[in-house]
């Protein structure tokens, strides 16, 4: 090689040039902004561990997703705080329920945002388990049960998607045969398929009021150290009927991406999740990191590692920088 023949530097030496030769490009179509909606009305609380998000009314769940939408962002995908909690999460299931009335509403007021519904039993149980508890235990085959009423009711209310997180074995293919008995043959599925038992769900958990009462959330999410694992479970999910796949966390798990998205051709999500968020806005608080920066450059590596839709709760944020 002669030195002076090869300058990579070229191709960097202006903003213009930079972005003819870019090889990874964000738009605001790849966001989902995550929501959490609760009871009452004219509510917006904030969550304590993750500043700029709150725990919305329904009245104003909809003037926030109005607001979004206006920036180019497709998709929220919704949590619900229920009025009551119980061992069967009742609440996760009630046609009458927290996020089966905001899907309502939001699909009257924003009729083209696709409003995903995160299909879980934690935010609804009163031990804080993903699942039905029997001797000390998380029963995987009863929760599908209740997993499957879920995504039925969630989808009477006009969800575009459905998104199952429980990690429970078998879910997928449950949840598909409900919905296609049902006459919802058409609604995709979006699952959590390499969800893994991180450390970086804390702020969330309080965002949900979700924490475990007792235990952990090992026994289904998957352990940190396995690569290949996150393979098979994302096959399996796809064998199952999944439409989407999604990794969970996004940063931490860069290498998941990576090799999902060679090994697999479906749509990949990932989920920047609330302690990568919280982690930003800490250090960008006390001065130690450019916030608009390290947003986009975190968003960037996500995009640039394989997934397509992103979930963020930097998605206005990054909308407006965007513009």
């Amino acid at each position: 090689m002669v030195f002076p023949t090869h300058r990579p530097r070229r191709l960097r030496r202006t903003e213009a040039l930079r972005a003819f030769v870019r090889e990874t490009t964000l738009t605001p179509r790849s966001f989902v902004y995550p929501l959490f909606v609760r009871p009452g009305s004219n509510v917006k609380e904030e969550i304590r561990s993750m500043p700029g998000n709150y725990r919305w009314s329904v009245d104003l769940l909809v003037d926030e997703c109005k607001a979004a939408h206006d920036l180019g962002i497709p998709a929220v995908i919704l949590f619900g705080l229920p009025e009551t909690k119980d061992e069967a999460a009742s609440g996760a299931y009630d046609p009458e329920g927290i996020v089966q009335r905001a899907v309502r509403a939001l699909k009257k007021a924003v009729p083209k945002l696709l409003v995903i519904c995160d299909v879980c039993l934690c935010e609804y149980t009163s031990h804080g388990h993903c699942g039905l508890v029997k001797n000390g235990e998380i029963d995987n085959d009863s929760t599908l049960e209740l997993l499957a009423k879920t995504a039925l009711t969630q989808a009477q209310a006009g969800a575009d998607i459905v998104a199952p997180s429980d990690m429970m074995d078998g879910r997928v293919g449950r949840i598909r045969a409900e919905l296609d008995a049902h006459g919802f043959t058409h609604l995709p599925i979006m699952a959590y398929s390499a969800k893994y038992a991180s450390a970086f769900y804390g702020p969330f958990r309080e965002a949900a009021d979700s924490t475990p009462q007792f235990g952990d959330r090992k026994s289904h999410q998957m352990d940190p150290a396995n690569q290949r694992e996150a393979l098979r479970e994302i096959a399996l999910d796809i064998e199952e009927g999944a439409d989407i796949v999604m990794i969970k966390p996004a940063l931490p798990y860069l290498d998941i991406i990576a090799l999902a998205r060679r090994q697999f051709d479906v749509p990949i999500a990932a989920y920047q999740v609330s302690g990568e968020f919280s982690l930003i806005e800490a250090a960008a608080k006390m001065g130690w990191v450019d916030r608009e920066r390290i947003i986009m450059e975190s968003l960037c590596s996500i995009h640039r590692a394989g997934a397509d839709i992103i979930l963020t709760y930097f998605a206005k944020d990054a909308a407006r920088t965007l513009a």
